[in-house]
């Protein structure tokens, strides 16, 4: 398991006494909310609520921590609610799609009414993978196919890994996905590629559905057929799912590609509003590494078959950070391959 950052006791120590007592008096008796930016039953969700049942315990004042959902246009309703609308004093978190954090570089959509370099990043609960998922009777059977074939997949908003990840592979690689958006998540999706309303979605994530479809995958009914990612998940790679970058025909192709997928490194970011106080984003950072390193969260994500391979708050913050620092002209490649 990969942890990145400082661990939690030494966040915490590094707090200071008399600052980390004040934040044991604002937590004491609260609740702390964190907004999901999905629907319920997703990935997303999943992680939130399995935080949720950890975190206050390794919080100075030991506050409860709620989950709700505010699921729309691919994570940024939640993102907004968090900048704009929720409290700025530590007890409302955010977790919001990795695509809300990259959209104002990749997309030409200004819909945002926030920044995301202006949030104080927790941390992300893991490093995930993402794939593309096509049903075991689809006529595409392997990513070759779809040079001449089409294949009709499930997707959320723009800015939605669901709907951008194939999206990209279509206007870098030239794969022939229908694109049917508007689903309002991963749950949906795949509950619509059982209904075969769609043949497959890509942008999912490989630890949640492989945690939550378990059986489809044992039974064939649902296979992964290309990663999309820049070096691939160990066991998918074993499995010999191929990389998407390796049908890049040129150097730009792979540039592209590898500039967005480079998101993937905070699959799953938990944020606050800026004008949160500084000794409170350093204990929330503190907490959450040490929640996602405690026994009984990790031995939970064993039995529900999720990753717990955390990304410190202050690594994820330099992350975001240095992609925002990317070169114009590889910027505005990589916007017009997300771009309908």
């Amino acid at each position: 398991m990969r942890v990145v950052g400082l661990t939690g006791m030494a966040l915490v120590a590094g707090i200071g006494g008399a600052q980390a007592q004040d934040v044991a008096s604002f937590y004491k008796g609260r609740q702390i909310a964190i907004i999901v930016g999905s629907s319920a039953g997703g990935g997303y969700d999943l992680y939130g609520r399995l935080l949720s049942r950890h975190m206050g315990k390794h919080l100075p004042g030991n506050p409860i921590l709620i989950v709700s959902n505010m699921p729309g246009a691919g994570g940024n309703v939640a993102a907004a609610h968090i900048a704009n609308v929720a409290a700025k004093d530590g007890t409302a978190i955010g977790a919001i799609f990795m695509g809300t954090v990259v959209e104002p570089l990749f997309t030409t959509t200004k819909r945002a009414t926030h920044h995301p370099t202006k949030f104080h990043y927790i941390g992300s609960a893991n490093t995930d993978y993402y794939v593309c998922l096509v049903r075991g009777d689809a006529q595409v059977k392997k990513f070759e196919d779809l040079t001449d074939t089409e294949l009709v997949v499930g997707g959320s908003a723009g800015g939605a890994s669901t709907r951008d990840f194939p999206l990209m592979l279509r206007n870098v690689l030239g794969a022939k996905f229908k694109i049917v958006a508007g689903y309002p998540g991963t749950r949906e999706i795949n509950l619509a590629i059982q209904r075969d309303e769609v043949q497959g979605g890509c942008g999912q994530t490989w630890s949640s559905v492989t945690s939550l479809y378990k059986q489809e995958f044992a039974e064939g009914r649902i296979k992964p057929l290309v990663q999309e990612d820049a070096k691939g998940s160990p066991e998918l790679n074993k499995m010999g799912v191929p990389l998407a970058r390796s049908f890049a025909k040129t150097e730009e192709q792979r540039q592209i590609l590898d500039l967005y997928y480079s998101q993937t490194a905070f699959s799953r970011p938990y944020v606050v509003a800026m004008e949160t106080p500084a000794d409170r984003v350093a204990a929330l950072r503190a907490a959450f590494m040490a929640a996602m390193k405690d026994p009984a969260l990790v031995a939970e994500a064993d039995k529900m078959q999720v990753d717990a391979d955390p990304v410190s708050g202050e690594e994820l913050q330099k992350k975001v950070e240095q992609i925002f620092a990317t070169p114009a002209d590889i910027v505005e490649k990589t916007r017009k391959a997300v771009s309908d």
